[in-house]
């Protein structure tokens, strides 16, 4: 028997990790989380999840989907040793790009912790609302 997929959102400052940044390298870790129910996320997800790649702050939008690569490890970049990361692999760029505004104009998407809670840089997204942000972004689920 297979194991099922589980999806999510990774969210990035545009300026700091970009789409474009995460396509030039093609596999990279996930790092700079420091807020527990974002890590406890990030220590939930298995090789070959799938996330969107969110640019947050002056964009607000889906840009891509990304894979996860590697399991949870220790970040890099977090001195204190307490926070950890995952390894994702670009995977797609959305034909089109799915703004904030229309997922939160969408009654179905309403649960998401997107909109719930807009400070939570990893989240979880359910496959019945993945099926629908990737029709939105012109990509079939």
């Amino acid at each position: 028997m297979g194991w099922a997929v589980a999806y999510w959102l990774l969210k990035s400052e545009p300026g700091c990790w970009s789409w474009g940044d995460q396509v030039a390298k093609g596999v990279e870790p996930w790092t700079g989380v420091r807020n527990f129910q974002a890590a406890n996320n990030m220590k939930a997800m298995a090789l070959g999840d799938r996330a969107f790649f969110y640019h947050s702050v002056t964009e607000k939008r889906i840009v891509g989907i990304v894979e996860v690569a590697g399991e949870y490890h220790g970040d890099p970049t977090d001195p204190s040793g307490r926070f950890g990361a995952v390894d994702v692999r670009t995977l797609m760029t959305l034909p089109r790009p799915v703004p904030l505004a229309e997922i939160k104009a969408d009654p179905r998407l309403s649960h998401l912790p997107l909109i719930r809670q807009s400070r939570l840089s990893v989240m979880p997204i359910d496959a019945e609302s993945w099926n629908i942000l990737c029709a939105l972004g012109g990509v079939a689920p």
